[in-house]
């Protein structure tokens, strides 16, 4: 059976050897954002801080840290729930092989949770600025809380059916929140609450909300799990934790409650009012920025006895946040196709950040009997994966038809890059959206929430071979220097620093490269990719270190130029590769950086005779 709470967790992993305890003092402002991104690199232990600085709460760091570990919280249940998916994918399963699935009644009776009239939660309250006051980077605007699962109703259909449980970051103290009353919600678009909260605003109503920290993990999962339309989170976190959820209803505004969890904090959105948010060290490797968020205003903060307050860390990926999505792609890829008739695998790339790049391996059947074939059906499957939940995000979607290389595998990312490569045809296979939505934490786009996308779909025969030189042959104009393959076919050329005026349009910098490049283009013709960078040695040093600068930091309509382009009939094409601007802008947000002071006192922790010596 799963756990019932935090502290049975931490037992757990402690008598595993798959935790430490910490008792020297540890400051939240920084130090021990540092030791976990630390922790996480070298694949570490959980680690239980006991003594927190200026705080009575002990915190929990790396919980998630591993894949490994992350399957062994849930090594009770993984196997019911992928007989779940099962059946998802293919009914006939069941009659197939009944006994298979002879444990499925029971699992489902444990997603129905229990009420009950108290619970641990409800034995003690306390108040927002007595809670770990979490800072991760210099430039955060104040505390945040990292992991919390964020309750809400449907005001139209109240009740935990109909509920939302969605991991939206929450600031608890800066900028022009009133201290103890007041903490700020920061939900990014296509995202569950936003229905409930335009709900409230229709009729003019404060949304009612509940957030969580801690208790059992399955919770914590289930918060950013991608669920099918109808199974609300609270349900599957008794399914993936083993047993019925046990629910309290909240003293002040009536909400469910999980009983074991560690903390809540009750109350209500404002229907109308927002306040600046941020800045925020977040998972594409940047600083969101402030801005205008809703406010939620905290009737009162429970916590049971003993609790504990785990976190994480975002910033440049991987972080521990990997972990979680590698189980959610073991748990839903097979679901996909179910969903997408055709599309063969997706994957989002945890390297660019998520929601910049996903590749997509889909299906080319239109016309099977053609020859050669080319990208057809894959222009389908691509509008219907950029008309998906969260899958809309994508700025860059790169599709491969799966009938080229059955054996193709999505996640060897180097692999998929010289596949798509060998096939592209830069005349035809660049298909834009110009002026659209994506994430709310990119800031290379056109404005906030605003950037374009663009779907590179290549099926067929090979039409070149990848080169892994820069010819010789080939001059670069002045201002440009240092090509370096970054894969086979692929060169990081280091560029200019990116003009400061924001009155130089966005062709004009490159128009100097792909001029000189022109007369070449015959030479170059087993290089199709070129990429501007900052720092061509940086780019090309590793395949993270590339997917990160390319993806991150370029808006495709404004950033994507081509060797010899044309437009005809408004479609872009070029004779060339093509050439990305991926420098640094000057309307992107800062990249995030280590305080020196704070890493030569975790450096001192961490040497022989303090006490993380042996474990970072």
């Amino acid at each position: 059976m799963g756990y019932r709470n935090l502290r049975e967790c931490v037992r757990d992993l402690e008598r595993t050897r798959q935790l430490v305890r910490v008792d020297a003092e540890i400051d939240p402002y920084l130090e021990m954002a540092e030791i976990q991104r630390r922790l996480y690199l070298v694949q570490g232990p959980a680690m239980l801080f006991t003594r927190v600085k200026n705080c009575r709460f002990p915190m929990l760091a790396n919980l998630f840290g591993t894949l490994e570990r992350t399957r062994f919280l849930f090594r009770d249940t993984l196997e019911v729930v992928q007989r779940l998916v099962d059946l998802k994918v293919d009914p006939a399963r069941f009659w197939k092989n009944p006994w298979k699935f002879r444990s499925l009644p029971f699992a489902l009776w444990r997603a129905l949770p229990r009420w009950g009239a108290t619970g641990p939660i409800l034995a003690h309250t306390t108040t927002v600025s007595q809670l770990p006051q979490l800072v991760c980077w210099p430039r955060d605007g104040g505390a945040f809380i990292t992991l919390p699962q964020v309750y809400t109703e449907h005001p139209d259909q109240p009740g935990w059916m109909k509920s939302n449980l969605g991991m939206y970051r929450i600031q608890l103290s800066g900028n022009e929140y009133q201290q103890d009353r007041e903490i700020g919600m920061h939900y990014q678009i296509h995202r569950g609450i936003g229905v409930h909260h335009a709900a409230a605003l229709r009729r003019g109503e404060a949304l009612r909300v509940n957030v969580f920290v801690g208790g059992p993990p399955a919770l914590t999962l289930s918060a950013v799990m991608p669920l099918p339309e109808g199974m609300p989170e609270l349900a599957f976190a008794g399914l993936l934790g083993g047993r019925r959820l046990p629910l309290v209803r909240s003293p002040v505004n009536g909400l469910p409650i999980p009983a074991e969890v560690d903390f809540c904090l009750s109350g209500t959105i404002d229907p109308t009012r927002t306040l600046p948010e941020g800045p925020f060290g977040d998972h594409l490797g940047y600083y969101s920025l402030t801005h205008p968020f809703p406010v939620m205003r905290v009737a009162a903060v429970y916590h049971r006895p003993g609790a504990i307050w785990p976190f994480t860390v975002v910033g440049r990926p991987p972080q521990e946040d990997t972990s979680f999505g590698a189980l959610i792609h073991e748990l839903t890829g097979p679901v996909i196709p179910t969903v997408l008739p055709g599309i063969q695998a997706v994957h989002a790339v945890d390297a660019a950040g998520v929601h910049p790049l996903l590749l997509a391996i889909g299906s080319e059947r239109y016309v099977p009997y053609a020859n050669p074939r080319k990208p057809q059906e894959l222009l389908t499957q691509a509008n219907a994966l950029l008309g998906q939940g969260q899958l809309s995000l994508a700025k860059w979607l790169l599709i491969v038809a799966h009938e080229d290389d059955p054996l193709l595998d999505i996640h060897d990312i180097a692999g998929f890059f010289c596949h798509l490569l060998e096939r592209v045809d830069w005349r035809k296979d660049l298909h834009f959206q110009t002026r659209t939505t994506i994430d709310t934490l990119d800031y290379s786009g056109d404005g906030f929430n605003e950037g374009s996308k663009v779907v590179i779909a290549a099926a067929g025969p090979k039409r070149r071979t990848l080169a892994t030189m820069w010819p010789t042959k080939v001059p670069l104009p002045p201002g440009f220097c240092e090509p370096r393959i970054c894969l086979p076919g692929v060169v990081a050329i280091q560029g200019p620093a990116y003009p400061k005026t924001s009155a130089c349009p966005a062709e004009e910098p490159l128009r100097p490269l792909t001029d000189a490049l022109a007369p070449y283009c015959d030479a170059l013709a087993g290089l199709p990719m070129l990429v501007v960078v900052d720092d061509s040695d940086f780019a090309s040093r590793t395949l993270n270190n590339f997917l990160w600068m390319v993806f991150t930091r370029s808006n495709p309509a404004a950033d994507l130029h081509g060797v010899r382009s044309f437009i005809q009939r408004k479609h872009f094409g070029c004779d060339g590769p093509i050439v990305i601007d991926a420098r640094i802008k000057p309307h992107h947000a800062p990249p995030l950086l280590e305080d020196p002071t704070v890493s030569k006192r975790v450096d001192a922790l961490a040497a022989p005779g303090g006490p993380l010596h042996g474990i970072l």
